[in-house]
């Protein structure tokens, strides 16, 4: 179906017209010359004819040109056929803690360490391709938090911007607060009974204006409910000199996870609290997350929409480039058909004939 974004720009259809009738006309102050005989001069039968039928065809062309002009300024649209949007599921936020200590190497996988940051980003992205029908949003939060994807049925986009997450982007602390607050204000405008926020850290709020619990209690007033995932192994082997086995020892890498205030948070706004020690333990609780049964929402219809404007556009500076054409073979035309040496010729022949008329 074709549409106008602006369909009033079409009452200035006349405004030539107008002008032209209204709008005093040019003084000619030109001198000229007048020729008698011209009419009777060789080669100028049935120019008036032709100058008429110039005169029309430049006419035709200015006035394709303004509705062409006008047509692409009222900004036509061609709206497709409507396509019906997933009409169930959850609003999911995922936050993803990307500060400085994700990038412990202490998630073993098939006998090699990888950091944790990688770990997560295989899992979850595994976990967004599988959510089809809800609307997924990606926040980062560092010494910072902000919303990297909001929340979207495109879980392609949204994975995308998940592998690309670097460490350190949003700084080396952790901001748990400032993450829940930013996904609070995203999810409160969302139906009631599909707001959900997945947080995953690996350490303790060291960052931010806002303090996890209190932003936690803004979330139960919102009705946003919370899954805490703490990620991090609880022992680590650190290499001894120059990386030896000799004084080497045992450490305990997520010593620095506060999971009482994780607990705390997922209490508080009906979630729950999952710990994630390994990749294994990451993967199987995804797969009890991605058991969230999706709740009716209202159906939403998308109608794709396509711009117009540069057919009309190009239609005018066409028929532009067509006029000037037209210009440059009649001055041509008109050049060789008055060269000097034809045009003395013709005169002389006309005065001599008008002479031998008056002797006669």
């Amino acid at each position: 179906m074709l549409q106008f974004d602006w369909p009033w720009i079409f009452v200035l259809l006349p405004l030539p017209l107008l002008i032209y009738r209204f709008w005093p006309a040019a003084k000619q102050e030109d001198a000229a010359l007048l020729v008698p005989f011209y009419d009777r001069l060789p080669g100028t039968e049935g120019s008036g004819g032709t100058h008429r039928f110039n005169q029309w065809f430049r006419l035709l062309l200015l006035s394709l040109i303004w509705v062409a002009t006008l047509t692409a300024t009222a900004r036509p649209m061609w709206i497709g056929d409507p396509i019906a949007m997933p009409a169930s599921g959850r609003d999911l936020l995922l936050g993803v803690d990307i500060s400085g200590s994700m990038e412990t190497p202490d998630m073993e996988w098939q006998g090699e360490n990888y950091d944790r940051l990688s770990i997560v980003k295989a899992v979850v992205g595994d976990f967004v391709k599988r959510r089809q029908s809800d609307r997924l949003g990606l926040v980062l939060f560092g010494t910072r938090a902000y919303l990297q994807a909001p929340l979207t049925f495109d879980r392609t986009t949204v994975n995308q911007l998940l592998q690309e997450a670097q460490l350190g982007f949003a700084g080396e602390k952790t901001a748990i607060g400032d993450a829940i607050g930013l996904g609070v204000k995203r999810l409160r405008d969302r139906p009631k009974d599909s707001r959900v926020m997945i947080l995953l850290t690996d350490g303790a709020n060291t960052a931010g204006q806002v303090t996890p619990l209190k932003a936690a209690e803004l979330a139960a007033k919102a009705n946003v409910k919370i899954y805490t995932i703490g990620i991090g192994a609880d022992e680590m082997i650190t290499p001894g000199l120059f990386g030896s086995s000799f004084g080497a020892r045992r450490v305990n890498p997520s010593a620095d996870l506060d999971e009482t205030t994780l607990k705390k948070i997922a209490k508080q706004t009906g979630g729950q609290y999952f710990r994630a020690r390994s990749p294994e333990d990451l993967q199987l609780i995804y797969e009890q997350l991605d058991q969230l049964e999706p709740i009716e929402q209202e159906a939403e219809v998308f109608r794709p929409t396509q711009s117009l404007f540069y057919w009309a556009l190009g239609f005018a500076l066409a028929l532009c480039a067509l006029m000037f054409v037209q210009r440059l073979l009649l001055d041509a035309m008109n050049r060789l058909s008055s060269s000097p040496t034809t045009a003395q010729a013709n005169v002389q022949q006309s005065t001599s004939h008008q002479e031998d008329s008056s002797n006669a």
